[in-house]
């Protein structure tokens, strides 16, 4: 079968592997999507924390159900997407039903080897049916689930001014959940055209371009008291410390994205504001199902996809992902 393998940053090879057999209790999946996430093109610049090369990427992943053990719910050709967080199952965060953070969590794409080829074979309770969706849209699933799971973290409620710094899929992911929960949400990003995106298809009342005068905009946006809820989906670290002083008074400060580093804040100021600070980290089952009743009722945007490929063309085009200058919110190889 087609398979694509990052063999070290930069370098994208086309191989064949053996087609997997499907193992007890496993389904085997025919791959017919994947999306291209952030966490791909720092794999591919040599920028992500928790890889070793050489690897196959890709985890956000829908296919078809090719094989399924005697009495699974799923039958041939169900459309399919994938919980890419493999998870132990009997450690302390599993036994609490934090599967999102198992201590020996094995992330398709990142861990091992992911979805950039022709088929999979995955243990059955991470292959949920997705009835009701297309292949383009089980494929998105993933990334917004990490964004619903970073809403329902925060406990959004009608009315809050939300903040979400980083107007990538991950941002604007946590800004359609957001939105959904009844928050009034503003971007702020340093890209114009993702700024005009947001304000387009994800409803966002207000949007703010980095630079100068944008904390006095902010400020201007909620009176002075700046913001019940801050999102950070940046990945760089200066925007996670700078985001601190965007929180109000009471507020909450969650960290939807990693980084190589580490992170300081003023403990005066933090201490002030009585600041609560949390970590979100993948998703579960409940997000994805969240995520997929979103989706049927039509409450995600298609136009979030705008670019496309197969995936032999991946060797050659992946590279024109990483360009600013293309536009790139959420690109779709086809298998």
């Amino acid at each position: 079968m087609l398979t694509i393998i990052c063999d070290s940053p930069g370098t994208l090879s086309a191989i064949d592997r053996p087609k997997p057999t499907r193992g007890e209790g496993e389904v085997l999946v025919r791959l017919r999507r994947v999306g291209v996430c952030g966490t791909d093109l720092h794999i591919f610049t040599g920028n992500q924390p928790y890889l070793s090369y050489p690897r196959v990427m890709g985890h956000e992943l829908a296919g078809t159900v090719e094989e399924a053990p005697a009495g699974s719910q799923l039958t041939v050709g169900d459309t399919v997407s994938i919980i890419p967080y493999i998870s132990c199952d009997h450690c302390s965060a599993c036994r609490k039903g934090k599967t999102n953070c198992c201590r020996n969590i094995g992330v398709l794409g990142v861990h091992r080897d992911g979805g950039m080829t022709e088929y999979l074979s995955l243990p059955q309770e991470f292959v949920l049916k997705a009835g009701g969706l297309s292949l383009d849209q089980a494929a998105m699933v993933e990334f917004l689930a990490i964004g619903a799971h970073a809403v329902a973290r925060a406990k959004v409620e009608k009315g809050q001014k939300v903040l979400i710094v980083g107007a990538g899929p991950i941002g604007m992911a946590v800004a359609i959940f957001a939105r959904l929960d009844g928050g009034e949400v503003t971007l702020l990003d340093g890209r114009a055209d993702r700024l005009e995106f947001g304000k387009a298809h994800l409803g966002a009342a207000h949007a703010v371009q980095v630079g100068e005068g944008d904390e006095a905009a902010l400020s201007k946006i909620t009176d002075g008291d700046f913001f019940d809820v801050v999102f950070d989906a940046t990945g760089n670290p200066k925007a996670m410390e700078r985001g601190f002083g965007f929180v109000g008074h009471g507020g909450t400060y969650v960290f939807v994205s990693i980084v190589s580093s580490d992170i300081s804040f003023s403990d005066p100021e933090f201490h002030k504001r009585e600041t609560s600070l949390l970590g979100s980290r993948n998703a579960t089952i409940a997000d994805f199902e969240r995520v997929m009743a979103a989706m049927r009722a039509g409450d995600v945007p298609e136009a979030l996809i705008t670019h496309r490929m197969m995936l032999g063309e991946v060797p050659e085009r992946f590279a024109g992902l990483t360009d600013p200058a293309a536009g790139v919110v959420k690109a779709i190889i086809e298998v």
